[in-house]
């Protein structure tokens, strides 16, 4: 069996099953937009689980991930961030709070077009995987929700039924997506060359590297090269990507500050 560490499945059945073929999605810039740690954060802050300075440092994270693509250190500093802030929060709080933020945050984010492309994997009989740094349980939620076969995605370490603000192995990403996968792949007697693969960073070269048909999606500037150099597909849904790009480009510092103060003010409502 694959390591517990980084699997919860849903049981959902397909029609005529694919035997040794199966689709493999990061969620980040993938199949939704921006970063679906940064929503869980935003509904903690809600709740008041940390400072308006604290949650400006998030907001800051999740504004240079959609802009630029994602970068390892912000990756590292959110993840060392939520593990303190989760230290002593029950699991069921964390699995409700995987709902709410799905149906208030999430999906309205989700890209049609990646959506399609899962829906379609199911429709011909391969399962569909998600391959994520997000914690299990939003991932877990985000998978169940659309109808897929399960999640891969972090775990944070549980004692006494609450999280203790360490990991159980490390984050799942960049090779440790292509580990987590070859192990499914092991356990269920998959054909990793018939399989897909699909995500946005380069940081993902080596889950994408590991399957025979790998598609990069709104991909960030390296792996589009990448991709172009090894004549992989390559699907952007980003509307209006170049002119928001340019008026990235154009924006003072001044004014992307404003414009993430505005939005946290817009969040600090009622605390439940």
């Amino acid at each position: 069996m694959p390591e517990e560490k980084y699997v919860a499945v849903v049981t959902r059945p397909v029609a005529e099953p694919q035997p040794g073929e199966a689709a493999f999605f990061d969620v980040d810039n993938t199949l939704m937009r921006g970063a679906s740690l940064f929503h869980v954060a935003r509904k903690m802050h809600q709740r008041g689980a940390f400072t308006l300075a604290q949650a400006a440092g998030f907001a800051w994270k999740q504004f240079k991930f959609v802009a630029r693509g994602e970068n390892i250190d912000d990756v590292h500093a959110v993840r060392d961030s939520a593990l303190t802030l989760a230290a002593g929060i029950t699991v069921d709080d964390i699995k409700a709070l995987g709902e709410e933020v799905y149906d208030e945050m999430i999906a309205s984010r989700i890209w049609p077009g990646a959506k399609a492309l899962a829906e379609q994997h199911l429709r011909v009989g391969r399962r569909v995987w998600l391959v994520t740094a997000t914690p299990i349980e939003v991932a877990t939620v985000i998978s169940t929700r659309l109808g897929l076969t399960g999640a891969l995605g972090t775990v944070g370490e549980v004692s006494d039924g609450m999280y203790t603000g360490r990991l159980v192995g490390d984050i799942l990403h960049g090779s440790a997506k292509a580990v987590a996968v070859q192990a499914i792949a092991d356990e269920e007697g998959l054909d990793l060359k018939r399989c897909w693969a699909y995500s946005d960073s380069y940081n993902d070269v080596p889950l994408l590297s590991l399957v025979g048909h790998p598609v990069a999606i709104n991909p960030d500037a390296k792996l589009r090269r990448h991709a172009r150099d090894r004549n992989w597909p390559v699907y952007d849904f980003r509307a209006g990507r170049r002119a928001a790009t340019l008026g990235l480009k154009a924006a003072t510092f001044g004014g992307a500050i404003y414009g993430l103060w505005k939005g946290f003010a817009r969040m600090r409502g009622p605390r439940a």
